[in-house]
């Protein structure tokens, strides 16, 4: 049999396993290794392909793909350095549960180690940052070898989503020749069975006994004190379940922008989003300790909600992580929970007495809705970073979702962006906190939900320019607000700031880029705003058009922080005003 029919029929019917095993997207990498499943991907129906020639924006592409399904995306590139590309990419799937199916093509065995070209060590190349590696077999046409690899592609998806979902690592050594043939007669089906797959990994999800639930609920019965934390969530039917406990317990819901808690239409009643803000208080933090934490999702983007935490660690505090994970960087945990958190929610209200309001919950409100106040009065009409947020959420369609990049847009966010019954959807990549490949993570996005809005700082923005390829060969709606403060805006709230000898060069890093040009290049059109009234103008207007559109806010960096603090001031002085009040 000839070395052709063997490859072809062997990838093919991984290729067609994947496909069976709910994999609908690819972001291929061009690259001559790879060639066998480039082809056979595009040749068969029901695989999607995206070509993207930067493999380290391909692979944040998928991810955003990724997470807007929540279902895997397949990665292919060539063997060499194409590979380590993706590694940014993957530490985030890994680390924010996005599942990826990583496919590298290789030298085979007897071209390693032995200065090949474009060969490096592609075993494990990831390290602990793929779930689950594989050095695949090299391509025959057997029976047994055919169920071997339909039944790795099975694997390969089951183990991507099984929990905590991440990216896995399939490593394909090819020989040449590496044309496929595609007009074989039994192309896809070789090795199918009778059944919809070839092997299917069923994921549950894990629950609490009876006598568990009882446990836990005769014990949160005894505290009146308590605090509901929300991470980055992305379960559309918690936020319906949780504000029933909240309701239930008569604790406030201190809700994170990226727990989809914000927005839409439950209930919006103990929800509490200036938190960070008011913890930054000194009067407030020592005066209201709580007996219990209860803690859903990933840790919070505030870090003074953190600090605060730390600050009580006699209270019981109980995380739930239907994953079975470890994200509890407070080392306070008196119970980690590994349960479906609709389930823990819907499991305690079953067994707890509903309760009447409280002064904790009351004080609670009290702080939060004069904290909202005060954030939204704005004593100028200036430019001001954090109004953007507010005018977004004014802006934003009643469905759409809200894409928002690292360091200060995700803070200025956690800070500005209050409740809402609009269906606004809040991602960000926060497993890694890193400012790399937003912008392919949002178009990776745009590609499956309508209305997305990326809210970006300029030094992110030059990080990714290459993203934007994607956004002119696959005719992708995307509406981009380009915070533009020349250079890195957070590093002027750090301690470093004082500095002022060496704070600008090293830290501020101002690169001076117009980056009306670069947008041209890739057919996109470029408005820098001077106004708010401007700015909601072009906003409303991207919605209507078509493709890329780039808004550009020129912001001054010092007069920012600034008006952050006096901001901050204000809201401080009022909390301790009303705080001694109610003494």
């Amino acid at each position: 049999m000839k070395t052709t029919d063997s490859m072809t029929s062997y990838i093919a019917a991984f290729v067609d396993e994947l496909v069976r095993a709910g994999v609908q997207d690819v972001i291929i990498s061009p690259g001559s290794r790879s060639t066998p499943f480039a082809i056979l991907m595009e040749e068969h129906p029901e695989m999607k392909t995206f070509i993207h020639v930067d493999e380290r924006s391909a692979a944040f592409f998928g991810l955003g793909i990724a997470k807007a399904k929540r279902k895997p995306v397949a990665l292919l590139c060539t063997s060499g350095t194409a590979a380590a590309n993706y590694f940014p990419a993957i530490v985030e799937a890994y680390y924010s549960r996005v599942p990826l199916i990583v496919i590298t093509a290789d030298r085979p065995h007897e071209l390693r180690d032995v200065g090949a070209p474009q060969a490096i060590d592609q075993n494990q190349l990831y390290g602990i940052h793929a779930k689950w590696f594989v050095d695949m077999a090299l391509p025959e046409e057997s029976t047994d070898m055919v169920r071997y690899v339909r039944t790795m592609a099975g694997r390969a998806a089951g183990k991507a989503l099984s929990s905590p979902a991440g990216p896995v690592h399939l490593n394909f050594p090819l020989r040449e020749p590496l044309v496929p043939d595609i007009n074989k007669s039994d192309l896809f089906s070789n090795g199918r069975n009778i059944h919809t797959k070839h092997v299917n990994v069923m994921v549950g999800k894990p629950s609490l006994s009876e006598e568990e639930f009882d446990r836990i609920g005769q014990f949160v019965e005894t505290k009146t004190k308590g605090i509901i934390v929300c991470g980055d969530h992305l379960d559309e039917e918690f936020a319906h379940n949780v504000t029933k406990l909240a309701e239930k317990l008569n604790f406030p819901i201190l809700a994170d922008p990226l727990s989809q808690l914000r927005s839409g239409k439950h209930s919006s009643a103990y929800i509490i989003e200036s938190y960070d803000t008011f913890l930054k208080n000194e009067e407030f933090v020592k005066s209201y300790s709580p007996e219990m934490v209860i803690r859903f999702g990933a840790m919070p983007v505030s870090k003074s909600l953190l600090l605060y935490l730390k600050k009580h660690t006699n209270a019981m505090q109980i995380v739930i992580d239907g994953d079975g994970g470890w994200r509890e960087p407070t080392l306070s945990a008196t119970e980690m929970i590994y349960c479906d958190e609709k389930e823990f929610c819907k499991g305690l209200v079953s067994v707890i007495t509903e309760r009447a309001s409280t002064p904790w919950l009351e004080d609670w409100l009290k702080i939060n809705s004069a904290t909202q106040n005060l954030l939204a009065s704005f004593s100028d009409n200036k430019l001001f970073e954090g109004r953007v947020i507010k005018e977004l959420q004014e802006l934003l369609p009643q469905e759409s979702t809200l894409f928002v990049g690292n360091s200060m847009p995700i803070r200025d966010l956690d800070t500005f962006f209050s409740t809402t019954n609009k269906n606004i959807r809040i991602l960000a990549n926060r497993g890694a906190n890193g400012i790399d490949g937003v912008v392919s993570t949002a178009l990776g996005v745009s590609v499956e939900q309508t209305n997305t809005v990326l809210l970006i700082g300029d030094l992110s923005f030059y990080h990714d320019l290459n993203g934007l390829l994607a956004a002119k060969m696959y005719d992708l709606d995307l509406t981009i607000v380009l915070i533009n403060n020349d250079g890195g805006g957070i590093f002027s709230f750090l301690p470093q700031s004082k500095e002022e000898k060496h704070f600008e060069k090293l830290f501020g890093t101002p690169i001076g880029l117009q980056y009306s040009q670069v947008v041209k290049m890739y057919e996109g059109t470029f408005i820098s705003v001077d106004t708010w009234e401007e700015f909601s103008k072009v906003v409303k207007k991207s919605f209507d058009d078509k493709g890329l559109s780039v808004i550009e806010i020129q912001t001054n960096r010092l007069e920012n922080v600034q008006m952050h603090r006096n901001l901050y001031n204000r809201v401080s002085q009022e909390i301790s005003s009303q705080l001694k009040k109610g003494h």
